[in-house]
C-alpha cells in the first residue's frame, strides 16, 4: 500500500460531502470510490475505471458479502409475504387497542430495540417490520422509526455480553494483547478487559437513554423537529419527493384481508428470530464452542441471517397457500416482488462496501491513526478523549464499525498500557470503551454506513432523510460522551458518570428543542398523536 498522506482522506470525504450536497447516494459514492482508484492508479483515468469496478466485483464475489446480499433479497420476499398476508395490518389492530398514541409507539420502538440484542442486523430487520404499520398509523414518521431503528441497534448489541459484537469485541483485544506478550503479560483475559470497558462505552450508553428520552417527553430537535410534525399534522409520513430504500406497498400490492390474522406476522417473524439465533450459534461452533460467547464471536453472520430470512420466507409461502388466500403462483409473484423491492439498497450497499476497499487501498484509517495518536501518548489521561474522536472519525469516513475497531484497538490498547506504566487501570478500560463506542457513532452518522443504510431500508425511507435527521442526536450523545470521558480524567466514577450523562440529556433536549422551536417557528413539544376508537 502507497503513502498518499492526506490525499488518502479524499475519497470518502469526497462521498460523504456530495451525499449531503446533492441528496444522489449511488452518484455520490462511486465518485468517492473512482478518485481512490485514481490515486491508485496514480491519475490513470481508464484504469481508474477499471479498477473501480473491479474492486465492486471483489465485494459482489466475497463468499460473506454474497450472503448478505441474498439475505437483503429474501428478506423482502418474506416482509412482503407478511405485508401481502396482512400480517402487519392484524398486528397493529391488536396492538392500537393499547398503544394508541404517537408517545407510546416510539417508546415501543425504543424498548424492542433494547429487547432484540444479539445482532444490529437482526434488530433493524425485526423491529422495522414488527412495527412499521403500528408507526405508520400513529403518524410517527419514517425518518423517525429509522432513527429508532438504528440507535437501538449497534449500540444494544455492542453493550450485550450475549451478542456477536461481545465476541468480535473480544477477539479484536485478544489480537491487540498478543502483541503485548500474551494474557500472562496484562494480568487479565481479553473478555475480562471487555466487560471492565462496558460501563466506558458512554456513548452507546447515551444514545440508547436518548432515544428513550425523545420517545417519552416527544422534545425533538434539528431536522427531526419539522419531519415530526409534517407527521403528525398532516399524516405524511415521508417528505414529497423522498425516496424510500424500500416500498413494499408499491411493488407487492394491495393486502389480502380475506383471512387476517396475528399469526400471519408472528409465524414468519418468530422463524426469522429461532433460526437466526440457532445459525448464529451453529456456525459459530454449536456444541463444540465453549460458551454461547464465543459461538457468537465466530459466528458467520450473513450464513445465519440468510438461512433465517429463507425460512422466513418457506414459512410465508406456507401460510399464504396453507389460508387458501394465495395460488403457489401468486405467492411466487409476491416473493419476486419483494425482493425487487431491495434492489436499490442493495446496490447502495454494494458501493458502500466498495468504498471501504477504496479507503483500504489508499491508507485512510492508518495515516488518521499515524497523525494523532503519537502525539498524545504522554498525557495518558486524554488517551480516552483522543481515541474516541480518532473512532468517531476513521467509523464516519469509511463507514464501518468493526472494521475502526479492528485498525484502532492494536494499536490503541498497547499504546495506552505501556502509557500508563504497563498496569490495568481506569484509563486502560476507558480507552478500550472509547475505541469501541467511537467506532458505533461514526457508524450512525455516515451515509455510507452498512448499519444507517439497513435502517433505513427497514423503516422505508430516504436514506439522506434518515443521516441528517440522526445526525444532531448522534451528535449530542457523544458530545455527552465526551463529556463523560473528561469526568474520568478528573476522578469521576463511572456509576456516577452515567446518571450525570442522563440529566444531561435531558436538560439539553430541553434546550434544543427550545431553540429549534424559535428557529422554526414550531411547537416545543411535537404534538401527541392519538388513535380514536
Amino acid at each position: 500500500m502507497s503513502d498518499f498522506g492526506v490525499l488518502s482522506l479524499l475519497p470518502p470525504l469526497v462521498a460523504i460531502v456530495l451525499c449531503f450536497i446533492t441528496k444522489e447516494v449511488v452518484s455520490s459514492l462511486f465518485l468517492g470510490i473512482f478518485i481512490g482508484a485514481l490515486l491508485v492508479t496514480h491519475g490513470n483515468v481508464f484504469s481508474a475505471v477499471a479498477l473501480s469496478w473491479d474492486w465492486a466485483a471483489d465485494v459482489v464475489t466475497d463468499p460473506w458479502n454474497a450472503r448478505y446480499f441474498l439475505f437483503i433479497f429474501l428478506m423482502g420476499s418474506g416482509i412482503g409475504l407478511v405485508y401481502k398476508l396482512g400480517g402487519g395490518m392484524a398486528l397493529t389492530k391488536k396492538a392500537e387497542r393499547r398503544i394508541n398514541t404517537s408517545k407510546k409507539g416510539e417508546t415501543l420502538g425504543w424498548l424492542m430495540g433494547i429487547i432484540v440484542f444479539f445482532n444490529d442486523y437482526a434488530n433493524t430487520a425485526i423491529v422495522g417490520p414488527a412495527i412499521r404499520n403500528l408507526t405508520d398509523k400513529l403518524r410517527i414518521s419514517r425518518e423517525k422509526l429509522s432513527y429508532l431503528l438504528d440507535s437501538t441497534a449497534s449500540p444494544v448489541a455492542g453493550l450485550s455480553p450475549i451478542s456477536d459484537w461481545a465476541g468480535y469485541q473480544t477477539n479484536v483485544i485478544r489480537g491487540a494483547m498478543e502483541t503485548l506478550g500474551g494474557a500472562t503479560i496484562v494480568g487479565a483475559t481479553a473478555y475480562t478487559i471487555w466487560l471492565r470497558s462496558i460501563p466506558y462505552m458512554f456513548y452507546c450508553w447515551f444514545a440508547i437513554a436518548l432515544v428513550g428520552i425523545i420517545a417519552i417527553t416527544h422534545r425533538n430537535f434539528g431536522p427531526m423537529m419539522a419531519h415530526e410534525y409534517r407527521a403528525r399534522t398532516t399524516g405524511k409520513l415521508l417528505r414529497d419527493g423522498a425516496k424510500p430504500l424500500s416500498s413494499i406497498e408499491t411493488d407487492v400490492g394491495e393486502i389480502i384481508t380475506k383471512k387476517l390474522t396475528i399469526w400471519s406476522f408472528i409465524l414468519p417473524i418468530a422463524t426469522f428470530i429461532g433460526l437466526g439465533l440457532f445459525g448464529l450459534w451453529w456456525t459459530g461452533g454449536g456444541p463444540e464452542a465453549e460458551s454461547l460467547t464465543e459461538a457468537l464471536g465466530n459466528a458467520d453472520v450473513a450464513k445465519a441471517l440468510l438461512w433465517a430470512a429463507f425460512g422466513m420466507t418457506l414459512v410465508g409461502i406456507a401460510l399464504g397457500i396453507g389460508l387458501k388466500v394465495m395460488s403457489l403462483t401468486e405467492a411466487m409473484d409476491t416473493v419476486i416482488n419483494g425482493a425487487k423491492t431491495m434492489l436499490i439498497a442493495n446496490a447502495i450497499m454494494l458501493l458502500a462496501w466498495t468504498i471501504k476497499v477504496a479507503c483500504d487501498a489508499v491508507g485512510t484509517a492508518p495515516y488518521v491513526i499515524n497523525v494523532t495518536l503519537p502525539y498524545v501518548s504522554k498525557a495518558p489521561g486524554l488517551l480516552p478523549v483522543v481515541i474516541f474522536l480518532i473512532c468517531m472519525f476513521i467509523s464516519f469516513a469509511t463507514g464501518t464499525s468493526w472494521g475502526t475497531m479492528g485498525i484502532v484497538t492494536p494499536i490503541a490498547l498497547p499504546l495506552t498500557y505501556y502509557a500508563v506504566g504497563q498496569q490495568l487501570n481506569w484509563i486502560v478500560y476507558a480507552s478500550v470503551g472509547a475505541v469501541l463506542s467511537g467506532a458505533i457513532f461514526g457508524d450512525h452518522c455516515s451515509p455510507i454506513s452498512d448499519t444507517t443504510i439497513c435502517s433505513s431500508i427497514f423503516a422505508s425511507d430516504d436514506h439522506m432523510d434518515h443521516v441528517t435527521t440522526q445526525m444532531p442526536y448522534a451528535i449530542f450523545a457523544a458530545v455527552v460522551g465526551i463529556i463523560g470521558y473528561l469526568l474520568v480524567l478528573i476522578g469521576f466514577k463511572w456509576y456516577i458518570i452515567l446518571p450525570i450523562g442522563i440529566i444531561l440529556l435531558y436538560v439539553g433536549s430541553i434546550f434544543l428543542s427550545e431553540w429549534y422551536a424559535k428557529r422554526l417557528r414550531l411547537p416545543e413539544v411535537t404534538p401527541v398523536f392519538t388513535v380514536k376508537e
